[in-house]
């Protein structure tokens, strides 16, 4: 008796491409994590014992945090890309400024715009909704505008 491949209704394919964007999810944020403690450990140390200013420091920091993104999710998730050349980091860069840009302006709007100006609040509205909106221009940007999938349309909604 031969096995034969049964057809897979459109239940079953929207079940497989689900966990593929959890499994890409997922991997996303595992670099991203890895990134992230790279360039706090990294900002840390150019802050303390190499005594650096502090822009300085977060600057070099936040290239070294970027390049081990692009490495993560280039080796990681989205290997099957294979993007080429220098392109693709370059645009991989912008949208991490872009998603620093976000996170600056949730806490320019808390801070002056609302007036809320304690510690607390800053953190909220940079690290917390700040970082929440980021994340997802990120992904969006990192799934759409550097890691284009072949048949893939450019939102990762379909």
């Amino acid at each position: 008796m031969v096995a034969t491949r049964a057809w897979r209704g459109p239940r079953e394919a929207v079940g497989t491409r689900a966990w593929g964007d959890r499994r890409e999810l997922l991997g996303f944020a595992a670099v991203g994590l890895l990134a992230y403690a790279v360039d706090l450990a990294l900002f840390t140390w150019l802050r303390g014992p190499a005594a650096l200013a502090p822009l300085t420091a977060k600057a070099l920091s936040f290239v070294a945090g970027c390049t081990v993104a692009y490495a993560g999710n280039a080796l990681g998730p989205y290997r099957h890309t294979r993007p080429r050349g220098l392109r693709p980091y370059a645009v991989f860069c912008a949208v991490n400024v872009a998603g620093a840009a976000v996170q600056l302006l949730c806490l320019t709007v808390s801070h002056y715009g609302l007036g809320l100006t304690s510690q607390r609040a800053d953190t909220v509205s940079g690290a917390g909704i700040g970082m929440a909106l980021a994340t997802v221009l990120r992904f969006w940007g990192t799934r759409t505008l550097v890691f284009r999938a072949e048949g893939r349309v450019g939102s990762w909604t379909g």
